[in-house]
This record gives C-alpha cells, structure tokens and sequence, in this order.
C-alpha cells in the first residue's frame, strides 16, 4: 500500500483534474496511478491512451482553470478537498477497493476517524421508526461512535440531530453546497459547524436521482455496520444494505410490524440473514466483534499487460465489454465470469472505460454506459 502523503497544492491541481476527467472512474484513475508516477505523468498520457482505447475523439482533462476555481470555491465555503492518498482520507473508506480518488469535506474530519456506524432508512418514516432512530443514534454517540447518514428526510435526518453533540457524518448525493433536500438547511448548517459534511461531487454539482447508489456507498464505505430502520421493500436502504455486504461491513435491521409496507425491505433483510437488532446494545453488542480486518479490502493490483503497445488482448476486451450489464458488478465478479484474474479485469475496465463503452464505480464496480 502506497505510504500516506500530502499532496503540494500543485500535485492536487494535477490529481483532482485526473479525477475530474469524463470516463475515469475510480477503477481507472486507480489504474492509472499504479501505472504512472504521478497523477500528472497520467494526465499527459490520457490523450494518446484514450485514442489507443478506441475514441475518435481524445479524451480532454478538465481544464486548469476551472479546477483551480473548484478548489477556490471549496475553501471559500470552509471546506476541503482530500486525496484518497493524504493522512487524514478517511481510513474505512481508504480499505475500499479502489476508494474514491478525492473527497470535499466541510466540518470536523476527524470525526471520520473515530469508530463508525451508519443509521438509514425510510423518509416517510413512522413516528416510532423515528424514535428508534433518535434513541439509538443518541446512545450510540454517547458510546464514542460517530453516525453516519445520507441527510435525508425521515431515519437520516433524525439520526443526524440526535448525534450533533457526539458526532455524526452526512454524505451528500451533491455537491457540498448543495443543501438537499432544501427542508434540512438548518441541520446542514448545524452539521457543518459541529459535524462534518463530505461529497465526492464537484462543487456547484446538484444531484440527480442516479447520484444517490454512489451517495450510498460512500455512506457504507465510512462505516463499520449499517443499521436499517423501517425501508420499503424497494427502497435506496436496501441497496445501502446490499453494498455494505460487498464492501464486508455488518448489516443490521430493526424489525417492524409485517402489516406496515415501510418495514416490509428491514424484515427482508433479517429473513435473508442481516443482524436483528433492538437497540443500541444488540448493535455495540455486534460491532464488538467485527474486526477491521474484515472490511479491508485488498492493496490495489499492480498493472498488468501482455501486448507489446501495453494493451490487454483484444479478446479479453471482448470478454470483459459482453460480460458488463447496466447493473453495476463487482470487478471480482467480473473477473470469475470471464476466467481471467481480477488485475487483468481492471486493466481490460481501464480500456472500455477510456473508450467511453464502462463506467467504473466506488467499491471496485463497473457497469456497461447507458
């Protein structure tokens, strides 16, 4: 694993403008940053790999202006942004596969270092799903543990308010500036002078409905264990639930009445086999005995190629761009269903995704573009 650095402010124009770059996702910009020396050695050769990739046209990095703008406007708002390679990235996010290349956060980022647990659930929440919401956040921050939520209505927006004091975390689908939804102005505010607020949106960006899978996994890639609180059987809580599986993080849910649709999806979960919990005990109780180790992720893979131009074999291409489907899949899980190892996988998402054909995601996903 690269040792943690801070980034001069030169190196950070280079590395947030990689990120900021169309088709790199994390995967890729991952990819690049083990095959390169520097995010700017990466930038200089993003031209001519997308054009080796297949684009007709050369894949243009943002310019240097405007993410000089960016980075004025998120210090003029109090805020921060932190490459996934500096000391104080949030070390649970960090052990996800490849991690989110740079966070804007605004608030205390310590709190992102302390021992996490995220609370989600229903935005028409019932009035008791909103008490267990408030009772256990509250209980759960004064036993040192930092909340995490997404700064929604409902369960997000009464976790939020019951942890200000002891420390809690909202993830935002937008950018930082952007309060959402416009209701919780206050408790943004509030958030933002006691806890902390952290976006992987460019600044000024206002979120859309696809936004909002990516806002999950960054709350569960904070967290050591997310708790479920009253979620429809279709509901964003279910996702969270099913990607704080993949990354390894504990899943919990509250059980509810079964003549109310609102824990028709926390039910669900507990009949597929997530941690039945009724308070904050039941959940100290199963955080106790999850070991970081657990939720590690692997070290990213070193690049691997076997063609003389440093490309993957067409046919492997092949393989990797008929396997990719519009729901996102794990890299491993691309990787088996092809037969090639998952270091190959990436390398092969690099190409399509250069190629405008991918998009990789955070957590060591990849979708086919729609």
């Amino acid at each position: 694993m690269t040792k943690a650095r801070a980034l001069s402010d030169a190196e950070r124009l280079d590395w947030v403008r990689l990120a900021r770059t169309p088709n790199v996702g994390p995967v890729t910009f991952a990819q690049l940053m083990g095959r390169y020396a520097s995010a700017g050695d990466a930038l200089e050769a993003l031209p001519g790999l997308s054009q080796r990739a297949g684009r007709s046209r050369k894949l243009i990095p943002p310019n240097v202006a405007d993410i000089e703008k960016e980075l004025d406007q998120t210090r003029e708002h109090g805020a921060r942004m932190i490459a996934s390679c500096e000391p104080d990235y949030p070390p649970l996010l960090k052990s996800v596969s490849p991690p989110p290349p740079v966070l804007t956060c605004l608030g205390r980022t310590e709190l992102a270092a302390r021992p996490t647990v995220a609370l989600v659930g229903a935005r028409n929440a019932s009035a008791a799903g909103r008490k267990i919401a408030r009772d256990m956040a509250a209980q759960l921050g004064q036993s040192d543990l930092t909340i995490v939520s997404g700064m929604a209505r409902g369960i997000d927006g009464e976790s939020h308010a019951a942890s200000l004091r002891t420390g809690t975390i909202a993830v935002l689908g937008g950018a930082v500036d952007h309060i959402y939804p416009s209701q919780h102005e206050r408790l943004y505010a509030e958030i933002a002078a006691e806890g902390l607020i952290v976006s992987e949106c460019a600044f000024g960006y206002r979120a859309k409905a696809r936004d909002f899978p990516r806002r999950n996994r960054l709350i569960t890639g904070l967290s050591r264990g997310v708790v479920v609180i009253e979620a429809a059987e279709r509901s964003g809580s279910l996702i969270s639930a099913r990607t704080a599986g993949e990354q390894g993080r504990e899943v919990m849910a509250v059980p509810g009445s079964p003549l109310d649709p609102r824990s028709a999806g926390s039910n669900k979960l507990i009949r597929d086999g997530a941690l039945l919990v009724r308070d904050a005990n039941d959940v100290l109780e199963a955080l106790s005995s999850l070991s970081f180790g657990r939720m590690s992720a692997p070290n990213t893979p070193e690049f691997e190629v076997e063609t003389q131009d440093g490309r993957p074999p067409e046919s492997q291409i092949e393989q990797v761009r008929s396997a990719l489907s519009p729901h996102p899949m794990s890299i491993d899980e691309i990787a088996r269903s092809v037969g090639i190892g998952a270091a190959r996988c990436a390398a092969v998402l690099m190409e399509l995704e250069l190629a405008g054909e991918a998009e990789t995601l955070p957590g060591g996903l990849a979708c086919i573009t729609v």
